[in-house]
């Protein structure tokens, strides 16, 4: 299994790896050896589409040296986004499955496997493996320009005899494509699960799809309407995850703070406004399956763990929300809210549905209802209309709002959504260019933020032993996360022995890191105090 992008990804890689051991499969770390080989793709961006691209036909050139009769399989959310053009495009592959199809992977493997004998008994000449990664890229982007606008025909997709239906190609030769329209799968606790992260953190996945209509983004096309699990079903998968040693559950999704909206009588996806989903949410009876209502029972668990709550929208926060968190206790002290800008023409450009007051409104709010509490946020610059004016008006954000945690990401231009089709495209040196001023600003701000820790004593979350390579370069790079930084000019301090923790401002794999002096149990939770800092890492002692 390669699985690429994001947590919610992972998740998807977990309920596959554990559907194919029900069904009798060995998973091997060796692609060159494996039967059938899963690439579960993402498709968010120009640049997680490229990666995607590239491990495909990479996993070909593997097979064709290796072990020809390999199945390939390619997952996710490149196949959502090309269902219909991928078989055609990429006919090295056996199968393309799609969202809803995962809990059903043991099937489609034996399919793929099978089409890949009658392939080779059919002794055609292979397709050459070694095409360009720009050109397969180039013919995805000449094909999605083509579809409609997302967001403009979602509504119209639900009327149509495809909706929820999946579609099966024909002669067995040709790649099987078992691709659902418009996904509407949502894990549920008895769906089997191979875990990939270590045993002491989890992702829950606690709804999946999107009814924001933000013009930049791709996501409910390839992922489906929101749909929340029941709340009794995520507590039951915490349980389990709890018992079995983990300490921080992640709670994922697209949008975490819709959680449990949909399950209402009658519910209408047009809430996504503050204004609208605050009457909506208000208007919900006492017992009613909200964030809130899953935070409070998860944290009344027994069991020393923390909560962290990822992938939230600031115009679904409520006063509610926030003395949840401030009540809770096993609740991380720390908040995902990506904002994408500040300037009100930008947000309104972005369909964000919020304005710049009410952004600053609500980190007030947040801020003194929850004191001490940690804010990650990203950041899009060089937006089609991104004014100089309307990017310093930003850069004045990042600089007075001290966000302990920030990322950016260049502007990415994806067909097929509303921003896609916008004039006023900027250059990719002048979007590059704003990054690098925005990171600069943020770069101030983390280095004021990581000194204001020295002499603090923190709870943190061992994760192992620092290798001298994480030593060396003590670096995020993640582009679901904006990049968030570069090279640290003061890893030079981190010389000899340390082990790798975290602490409750810090997640899984984006954030930063406490680089603890000495010896603590792995995966367990510790009393450190901290001594020094790097630009964006601590440096700690165990108490």
């Amino acid at each position: 299994m390669i699985s690429l992008g994001c947590a919610k990804n992972l998740v998807d890689a977990e309920i596959m790896l554990g559907s194919l051991l029900k069904s009798g499969a060995e998973i091997t770390n060796d692609p060159a050896t494996a039967d059938a080989v899963i690439v579960n793709t993402c498709s968010f961006i120009d640049a997680a589409q490229e990666e995607s691209v590239d491990a495909i036909l990479e996993s070909v050139a593997v097979r064709d040296a290796n072990q020809r009769g390999q199945a390939l399989i390619v997952s996710g959310c490149l196949s959502q986004r090309f269902r219909e053009e991928l078989p055609k495009l990429l006919p090295e592959v056996d199968a393309f499955m799609g969202i809803d199809q995962v809990a059903q992977v043991g099937e489609l493997v034996k399919e793929a496997l099978a089409r890949r004998s009658e392939k080779l008994n059919a002794q055609r000449p292979a397709p050459n493996a070694q095409r360009s990664k720009k050109k397969v890229q180039a013919q995805l982007a000449d094909l999605d320009k083509a579809k409609p606008v997302a967001h403009d025909t979602d509504e119209s997709l639900r009327g149509k005899s495809s909706f929820g239906k999946t579609k099966t190609v024909l002669p067995t030769t040709a790649p099987l494509l078992d691709v659902t329209a418009r996904p509407v799968y949502i894990p549920d606790f008895e769906t089997p699960r191979f875990r990939l992260t270590p045993r002491h953190f989890a992702y829950v996945k606690i709804a999946e799809g999107c009814n924001h209509p933000c013009s930049f983004c791709i996501i409910p096309r390839m992922r489906g309407s929101h749909r929340s699990r029941t709340q009794a079903d995520v507590v039951a998968e915490a349980k389990a995850l709890i018992k079995d040693g983990v300490k921080e559950l992640n709670l994922i999704s697209q949008d975490s703070t819709y959680y449990g909206l949909d399950l209402r009588k009658n519910h209408s996806r047009a809430i996504s406004s503050p204004e609208k989903f605050r009457t909506a949410a208000s208007s919900l009876p006492a017992d009613a399956t909200t964030l809130c209502s899953l935070l409070r029972e998860l944290n009344a668990l027994k069991g020393d763990f923390w909560i962290r709550l990822l992938y939230t929208h600031p115009a679904h926060w409520t006063d509610e929300l926030i003395r949840t968190i401030a009540e809770c206790p096993k609740v991380a002290r720390y908040v995902d809210m990506p904002l994408q800008h500040i300037h009100d023409d930008m947000l309104t450009r972005m369909r964000r549905e919020t304005t710049g007051q009410y952004i600053r409104d609500l980190i007030a709010r947040i801020r003194a209802g929850v004191p001490g509490i940690t804010l990650r946020t990203t950041f899009i610059v060089g937006f089609p209309g991104e004014t100089a004016a309307a990017f310093d008006t930003l850069l004045d954000f990042i600089r007075e709002t001290k966000f302990e945690r920030l990322g950016v990401f260049t502007y990415s231009k994806e067909d097929g959504t509303v921003a896609g089709k916008m004039t006023q495209q900027a250059t990719p040196k002048a979007k590059q260019r704003r990054r690098e001023l925005a990171m600069a600003a943020q770069h101030e701000v983390a280095r004021a933020v990581s000194e204001s820790f020295v002499g603090r004593t923190l709870k943190v979350l061992v994760e192992g032993e620092a290798s001298a390579k994480e030593l060396q370069a003590a670096k995020v790079a993640s582009w679901e996360h904006g990049l968030i930084r570069g090279t640290d000019e003061h890893t030079d301090q981190l010389k000899g022995r340390y082990l790798l923790a975290r602490g409750e401002a810090d997640a899984p794999d984006i954030d930063g890191r406490v680089y603890v002096r000495g010896k603590l149990p792995v995966g367990t939770f510790a009393r450190v105090k901290i001594i020094g800092h790097t630009d964006y890492d601590l440096i700690a002692d165990p108490v």
